[in-house]
């Protein structure tokens, strides 16, 4: 997919925020419960916040498409969230200020935290399952094991790197045994036969792929050594220190917006191709059937059934931090991950916590 020039930003509108901060002003009391209302009996006022997106204003971000056009980050007391479209990790962003809240995943964030002993922690992830896969065409490469990309040219766009050499490592596969060809992020290369493999999400390229009516074969991370949690909502160890309120209000709008988006992925790809990605040329289809497909194989688990939306199970912990060790990277539980601002707002909301409902 060919990506078009960097949309304008989308924000909140000023009518639907002052709105909201006037009904919460109305309704207000009580202590500060993380949904934007102050202890005072006022509504919270945050002002803005930027969040720094992991690719392009695609289906991907359906849940902030609805938390934002919704009214949720408004009535949560935010005058502005700003999301700023990637392709990007994100942790370059949280480390310079210019981000508050990054989308990332956990090889990105556990690579500079062991590397670098950046500041940084991941509070809670979108997606329960590694969304990366190598796509192939049956009647080309065919790579269905990682041994089949011995000897092979596969395409890896340059911020997707570390994850393919931590795919490598885990298959202990030498470096030198593949060809990488840097791409971007059009998979049209492998359809012409420039490559025999092609990192992507299986709710992306692979869609974009099959809709030309060709055979593919997918080899997933998430099967072969590399199991962890991706679109991480990652955060600085100093705004997690100072912006504990601000951050559980966000994550109450995000929890709204991705409980709608489960509810209604057509209307989630909508608000991408009509208004948040129109300037992106999506094709309607393809969002529609990504839309569809993140809400029943990425977002949803039997933990967040349990314990809500972005929650991560001490199980999903564990395979992630192995996967990291297993290339590597030495990081401890509690260097990367700080789930206390969930487990907060689930006990202070516990009505999010069934998203079905």
């Amino acid at each position: 997919m060919t990506i078009s020039p960097r949309p304008a930003r989308r924000t909140a509108t000023t009518a639907v925020a002052l709105t909201a901060a006037l009904t919460l002003a109305a309704c207000g009391g009580g202590s500060d419960d993380g949904t934007g209302s102050g202890g005072d009996g006022e509504a919270a006022d945050y002002g803005t916040l930027d969040l720094q997106l992991s690719w392009i204003l695609n289906e991907e971000f359906a849940g902030e498409y609805f938390a934002d056009s919704n009214g949720y980050f408004a009535e949560a007391g935010f005058s502005d969230v700003v999301m700023t479209p990637g392709p990007s990790t994100g942790t370059a962003e949280l480390l310079s200020g210019s981000a508050d809240v990054a989308l990332s995943d956990s090889v990105a964030v556990g690579t500079v935290v062991a590397n670098e002993d950046a500041p940084l922690k991941i509070i809670g992830a979108t997606y329960q399952a590694n969304p990366f896969t190598i796509l192939s065409l049956a009647d080309g490469g065919d790579i269905a094991t990682p041994q089949d990309m011995v000897g092979q040219r596969i395409g890896v766009q340059a911020s997707n790197t570390s994850l393919f050499e931590a795919l490598l490592a885990a298959n202990d596969i030498d470096p030198a045994d593949v060809t990488v060809v840097p791409v971007e992020y059009d998979p049209s290369v492998l359809v012409n036969g420039d490559v025999d493999g092609f990192l992507s999400y299986l709710t992306n390229e692979v869609i974009t792929v099959q809709q030309q009516g060709l055979e593919t074969t997918t080899l997933n991370f998430a099967d072969n050594g590399l199991p962890f949690v991706a679109e991480t909502f990652t955060v600085t160890d100093q705004t997690l220190a100072e912006d504990r309120e601000l951050l559980k209000a966000f994550l109450v709008a995000e929890i709204r917006g991705w409980t709608d988006q489960l509810a209604d992925p057509d209307e989630g790809a909508r608000l991408a191709v009509e208004e948040y990605g129109v300037d992106l040329d999506l094709d309607p289809e393809k969002a529609r059937i990504a839309s569809s497909l993140q809400n029943e194989l990425l977002v949803t688990s039997g933990s967040t059934q349990e314990n809500g939306l972005f929650t991560i199970s001490d199980e999903l912990r564990e395979q992630t931090l192995a996967s990291l060790q297993g290339v590597g990277l030495d990081v401890a539980d509690e260097d990367l991950f700080d789930l206390t601002l969930l487990d907060e707002v689930y006990e202070e909301n516990p009505d999010l916590v069934d998203y079905s409902s």
